[in-house]
């Protein structure tokens, strides 16, 4: 048997709104059917994970200090994804952002003098970091033609390990008692509170600024529009005049350089130092975040609050219903699956062909 899928005719606007919240639903159904098969009450499972997070305001910073991250990259992502150009390696972006930005705050630490330059060259460091890595498979599909997605997946691995032995060796606090991580960084090093006694700092601003840009960028600009034409149709992209070299590299540097000023935003904001680890996986979930929002910035930042409220509320469920952590992540997988799956069924009709072979 064969499973032809094609493509709808006359979409319909409706369904492809509500494709994302019908996958929430069936992901939500899904989760609780494990839930109750844990032994685990689904009701008190979902007010755990969904409606305590909400009920606090310090949960509620801490949600929009994960949702920030994660909107940051996938804002990025978007750029590449709506140019049908898959980068994967954004977490590995995020994490030499985050070290090259963390090594000025570490080589600042205990300069005197002036030292309000610190931060932005932080800053700056940290986006272009980010960028010239995101071009390194860029790079290599333009010219040789490797796949992006193999290339951009394994640098992930090469940048966790470098960043491993940055914190071990070169980068470690000689009076921090052999612990594998960089000195604190000084005042000047971090980013400012938005509030005084709060725990949200100016990452969640840089963030919101960085969906007002892309949301202009692809709304109003050439740049924007050459992205969607290229996406939608490659071959009128070419007739058109468009090079698709040059778009590759910019997207994969507009991804990268999202992915790079996440980073640093994280080592310089809730961090502070350099640690054999700064990321629990934001690139890899960001592209969740990326797709249940629909490729759009507006969208994307709903999607990071609710990924950054499913994970606040999995921590919780962690503690009070001794849920396992990887539920979570595993909840999270499942809805990308879905709301991918609710996409192919917006936009295609499914004919089983019996007999047929693929």
């Amino acid at each position: 048997m064969r499973i032809d899928l094609t493509p709808r005719a006359n979409r319909s606007a409706l369904a492809d709104a509500l494709a994302p919240f019908l996958a929430f639903l069936a992901a939500l159904l899904v989760g609780g059917i494990v839930v109750a098969a844990m032994g685990r009450s689904p009701a008190a499972a979902f007010a755990t994970y969904f409606v305590a997070p909400l009920s606090e305001v310090w949960s509620l910073q801490e949600v929009a200090l994960k949702a920030a991250p994660l909107a940051l990259i996938a804002t990025g992502l978007a750029f590449c994804f709506r140019a049908n150009i898959w980068n994967i390696g954004a977490e590995g972006q995020f994490v030499v952002g985050g070290l090259c930005g963390g090594w000025i705050g570490v080589a600042s630490h205990g300069a005197g003098g002036n030292t309000l330059w610190v931060l932005p060259l932080m800053l700056a460091v940290g986006t272009l970091a980010g960028m010239l890595y995101g071009l390194i498979p860029g790079l290599l599909k333009v010219r040789p033609g490797v796949s992006e997605i193999l290339t951009s997946l394994m640098l992930v691995y090469v940048a966790e390990l470098l960043l491993d032995y940055m914190a071990r060796g070169p980068l470690r606090d000689p009076a921090g008692f052999n612990f594998p991580q960089s000195v604190t960084f000084d005042d000047a090093a971090r980013l400012p509170y938005l509030m005084e006694g709060d725990s949200l700092h100016a990452g969640v601003a840089v963030a919101l600024a960085a969906i007002v840009v892309a949301t202009l960028v692809l709304g109003r600009t050439l740049f924007g529009f050459t992205v969607r034409v290229v996406g939608a149709s490659p071959r009128a992209a070419r007739f058109a005049g468009f090079s698709d070299a040059r778009l590759t590299l910019a997207v994969f540097a507009v991804s990268g350089g999202a992915a790079g000023l996440a980073g640093i935003c994280e080592v310089a904001g809730k961090i502070g130092q350099l640690q054999p680890s700064i990321s629990p996986g934001y690139g890899f979930t960001a592209i969740i975040v990326a797709f249940l929002g629909r490729l759009s910035p507006a969208g994307i930042l709903v999607a990071a609050l609710v990924i950054a409220l499913t994970t606040i509320g999995g921590e919780g469920a962690q503690i009070d219903l001794k849920l396992p952590l990887d539920l979570t992540r595993a909840f999270q997988g499942l809805l990308l699956a879905l709301v991918l799956g609710a996409d192919a069924l917006s936009r295609y009709r499914v004919r089983l062909v019996p007999g047929a072979t693929a």
